[in-house]
Parts: C-alpha cells; sequence; structure tokens
C-alpha cells in the first residue's frame, strides 16, 4: 500500500458511519423534544396572558360618525388592511365616548360597529385569538428546535473533525514507521554520520 492509496478520514474506522448516524437521530430527537417543550410553554403562558387580557377587554357597539378612510398603501403590506372612522360609543354604561376605531373597508357614517375598549372605553386590540396562539407558539417551538438540531450537528461535527484529526495524526506516525522499510529509504535521522545503524 502506497501512501497515495491510504483510506480517507473515518473509512478506515469499523462503524463510524452507524455511530455517526445515531448520533444524528439523536439529535434530531433532542431537538424535536426542546420544540415540543418550547412550543408547550408558549401556548401555556400566551394563555394566561390572553385570559389576563380578556378580563380587561370588552366589546362595544360604536356608531360611525363619518365616513371610513382608508389606510395609506405602504400599510398594506404582509398585513389585512384596515380602515378607520370617527364613532361615539359608551362605556361604562351611561358613560359618552368618541374616538377613531377599526371598520371594514368602505363604511358609510352612521353605521353600528363592534369595537373592543379597555376599562376606561379607549379603543383597544381584541384578545389575541386561539389560532393566533397556536401560531406563536408553533413559531417558537420550531425555532427552539432548529437552534438544538443546529447546536447538536455543531457538536457532532467538532466531535468528528477532532477524531478524524487525531487518525490522521496516528496514519502519519504509522506512515513515518512503515514508508521507510516499505521502500527502502533510510529514515530521518538514521544512516551515515547519525550514529545510527
Amino acid at each position: 500500500m502506497n501512501r497515495r492509496e491510504l483510506p480517507g478520514p473515518g473509512s478506515g474506522v469499523p462503524g463510524t458511519g452507524a455511530v455517526r448516524r445515531a448520533a444524528l437521530v439523536l439529535v434530531l430527537a433532542i431537538a424535536l423534544i426542546c420544540g415540543a417543550v418550547a412550543a408547550g410553554m408558549l401556548w401555556s403562558a400566551g394563555a394566561r396572558a390572553d385570559r389576563a387580557l380578556a378580563a380587561h377587554r370588552h366589546q362595544v357597539q360604536a356608531t360611525t360618525t363619518g365616513r371610513a378612510v382608508d389606510p395609506p398603501a405602504v400599510s398594506r403590506q404582509n398585513v389585512v388592511p384596515r380602515s378607520v372612522a370617527p364613532a361615539v360609543w359608551e362605556y361604562p354604561d351611561n358613560v359618552h365616548r368618541s374616538g377613531t376605531v377599526q371598520v371594514p373597508p368602505r363604511t358609510p357614517q352612521g353605521r353600528t360597529v363592534a369595537v373592543w375598549v379597555d376599562d376606561n372605553g379607549a379603543p383597544a386590540r381584541p384578545p389575541a385569538s386561539g389560532a393566533d396562539r397556536t401560531l406563536t407558539a408553533l413559531a417558537g417551538g420550531t425555532g427552539a428546535a432548529a437552534v438544538a438540531g443546529a447546536v447538536g450537528v455543531g457538536v457532532i461535527a467538532a466531535v468528528r473533525r477532532c477524531a478524524e484529526g487525531g487518525r490522521l495524526a496516528a496514519w502519519e506516525r504509522e506512515w513515518e514507521q512503515v514508508e521507510p522499510v516499505w521502500s527502502g529509504r533510510l529514515r530521518r535521522g538514521s544512516g551515515p554520520g547519525t550514529g545510527e545503524e
């Protein structure tokens, strides 16, 4: 066997492919578990926050006092466009309020619309829906799984690189011992004038 025919990194060690596959399966399992745990925690935290927020949100009927104004085109990118209109409503009972509220596009003056207000009667965003909470939890879980998977793959790559470096160094040392005998050349540091015979 000459030096050019030496096996490549990892090819001379029995079972390294199986070990690598097992390590990748383990990393995948850990990443999935991390993602599921993160998604569950985010969903639970979101549910608690939404319940707390819902206790301070109230849906009331408002009457528009002007026509709806469409949003500027720049705000329509990547979001559902929302129109706004001036309106009046009561909250709490017999306390008259007025302001600008979100309405469907092209809502005429005098139309009754449902709006969300806070405990003081000011317009407020509605409580998040279960679908919003689920999407947030899935996005967070996917991110956690991706990070865990990337860290795991990085650890496997670092361990593999260290192991291959050790194997290559061992092969070099073995080659230094075998090559002079095989080729008939003298080893470095041996021969006439070195004191070695």
